[in-house]
């Protein structure tokens, strides 16, 4: 074999080990999915919860805490949590028009 043979075959090499270092990354990635605490509001649909989640942020010219509320419709597979119930929700792809939420846990039930 000559250099220029040598060189190739070692580049050839290399980028093996760079292409297996990057699969062991793609394989043990964090999740960055977001996740969000809310509060079921509806559970009047089939597999759907309409839940709601209060931001506090303070108002940058009066600097008084101002409360937020957005409402999200996450899917609950077991139509298990039921009004009131204080959730954990995580996003997710699209899985209809307006759902890109799904229900990952009941953290607190309704009393």
């Amino acid at each position: 074999m000559n250099a220029e043979t040598k060189k190739v075959v070692s580049k050839k090499a290399e980028s093996k080990k760079v292409l297996a270092q990057q699969a062991e990354s793609v394989e043990t990635r964090v999740n960055r999915r977001r996740f969000l605490t809310a509060v079921v509001t509806s559970d009047k649909m089939d597999k759907t919860r309409v839940v709601q989640v209060q931001k506090v942020i303070k108002h940058s010219k009066y600097e008084k805490q101002v409360r937020n509320f957005v409402k999200y419709k996450a899917h609950d597979e077991k139509n298990a949590a039921k009004t009131g119930d204080v959730v954990r929700i995580m996003e997710t792809r699209p899985l209809s028009k307006d759902k890109r939420w799904i229900i990952s846990e009941i953290v607190g039930s309704k009393v």
